[in-house]
């Protein structure tokens, strides 16, 4: 008897116990969002300038004046290298005196010839010879246009290569140009992806020597072929460059904007992983923790798309979800938007 006495007073405590409510669970929960969403395709390209040529001479001559520096930028049509021409220029004065002389007397023979004081064929040999002092003038013009080097477009120029005095030839290098307002970004992309490829398909592009920065651009032609041993095509897109930053030449890591959607997204913290399969838990209004399947479809950084199983608006839960039963009483501490941490969603919930 003594023993059974002893032994409802140790049970009681635990039975009271039993009976008492279990408290809610702290939990901070996320509202499952509608964003743009994209599928990313990684690739590496190179930097080419809008335009790019280098500047030679035409003809060996040597150099008079030199009217650019070293990085200077030009207009279409501006004088970069004079070259001697005094022979060219006499030549020239020689020419248009020709082709007035030639004009003077073609137009005494043609009004002779309306008399019928000279004959058609003295006419025509006039005219001929006016054809002929115009065509050597045009072709001296030509000549000395040769020895002026211009600049085919607007652009920014490189490093400076010949001095006053020089003598150069043709295909000597003097200096490139290059339009750098809008650059070009070659890239080769597997040709799995060949179907989503079109112009105007999105880009996103960085590279180490501007960390942090992200230039945009789209895809502005695709290569009519696939290159039997890598099985990729190459991949052609225009980047604006508005502040000149951008150089032919740089490495760029490019990730393909593809397949542009709405999608709901939820934190990659409220995902439950179970033999093969996902889940979230999620909060109803009464407080309820309802563990619920879903089917993802891509991820990014921090967040995952899901394809079925939520609504927009449903709230996840975050942070204590790996703690929670199905049907248990949660008590929700805060809401997780993105934009704080997690030490002050729990100071600012205190």
């Amino acid at each position: 008897m003594n023993q059974l006495i002893v032994y409802l007073v140790c049970l009681f405590p635990v039975m009271v116990a039993a009976q008492e409510p279990t408290p809610p669970a702290p939990v901070i929960v996320a509202e499952v969002r509608v964003e743009r969403f994209v599928d990313r395709v990684e690739a590496l390209g190179t930097l080419k300038a809008n335009e790019s040529v280098s500047v030679t001479a035409n003809v060996t001559e040597t150099v008079s004046a030199i009217y650019f520096d070293d990085g200077q930028r030009v207009q279409e049509g501006q004088v970069l290298v004079e070259m001697t021409s005094a022979e060219e220029h006499a030549l020239l004065e020689e020419a248009r005196v020709r082709v007035a002389e030639a004009e003077r007397q073609y137009q005494r023979v043609k009004s002779l010839a309306a008399q019928r004081s000279a004959s058609e064929s003295l006419l025509d040999e006039r005219k001929r010879d006016v054809e002929t002092a115009r065509a050597v003038l045009v072709a001296i013009e030509a000549r000395l246009a040769d020895r002026l080097l211009k600049a085919p477009f607007a652009g920014v120029l490189g490093l400076r290569n010949i001095s006053p005095g020089a003598l150069v030839e043709p295909g000597d290098l003097i200096t490139t140009l290059d339009d750098d307002s809008v650059m070009k970004l070659d890239f080769a992309v597997p040709s799995v992806f060949l179907t989503a490829l079109e112009p105007g398909l999105g880009i996103a592009a960085k590279a180490r020597a501007y960390a942090g920065r992200r230039f945009v651009g789209e895809i502005r032609s695709i290569d009519s072929r696939v290159d039997p041993v890598t099985r990729s095509i190459q991949v052609r897109a225009l980047i604006p460059n508005p502040e000149r930053t951008l150089k032919p030449g740089i490495l760029m890591q490019v990730e393909l904007l593809r397949n542009p959607r709405d999608a709901l997204v939820v934190p990659e913290s409220a995902l439950l992983q179970q033999r093969g399969e996902h889940f979230v838990m999620v909060v109803g209004d009464e407080g309820i923790a309802k563990r619920r399947a879903i089917r993802i479809g891509t991820r990014r950084p921090g967040e995952v798309e899901v394809v079925d199983g939520v609504a927009a608006g449903d709230r996840v839960i975050t942070h204590g979800n790996d703690k929670i039963r199905p049907g248990q009483q949660v008590e929700v501490l805060a809401l997780d938007d993105g934009s704080q941490g997690l030490r002050e969603m729990l100071e600012s919930a205190r």
